[in-house]
């Protein structure tokens, strides 16, 4: 900053231009720039346990163990064991598959039944009723 308080303008170097390696001119090194992008956390699947423990936990325990595993993940990632985290997150993963699988099913099987049954009633209906034709 200069004494106004505004940054300093640039100023163009002076002296000799050195070119890049086999231009006239000079000879310059190679410059390298090294970049570091640390891996991505492991994830912890914590939402999607939560809604298995929330849909499943009347009739089976899996939604339970998916949210034990991820809060275990989670716990590990925040001490640093990443490759623990890693492998409780896996766990909790292949419990929330398994747990939305059955849940899935079981709609499925609630819906195909209610439809079976209403069809089942209509016909019971239609056959023991005293305004038939």
């Amino acid at each position: 900053m200069n004494s106004a308080g505004f940054p300093p303008e640039t100023v163009p170097l002076q002296g000799k231009y050195e070119g890049f390696h086999g231009q006239p001119g000079g000879s310059a090194g190679v410059q390298y720039t090294t970049v570091s992008v640390p891996p991505e956390p492991p994830r912890d699947h914590i939402i999607w346990s939560l809604c298995c423990f929330l849909h499943t936990y009347p009739c089976c325990c899996l939604g339970l163990a998916a949210l034990i595993f991820s809060i275990k993940a989670r716990d590990r990632k925040v001490v640093g064991d990443m490759e623990g985290a890693q492998r409780y997150g896996s766990t909790a993963r292949c419990l929330n598959i398994l747990a939305s699988v059955l849940v899935s099913i079981m709609v499925l099987i609630v819906f195909i039944l209610a439809y079976v049954l209403k069809w089942e009633a209509s016909q019971i209906y239609k056959h023991n009723s005293p305004y038939r034709g």
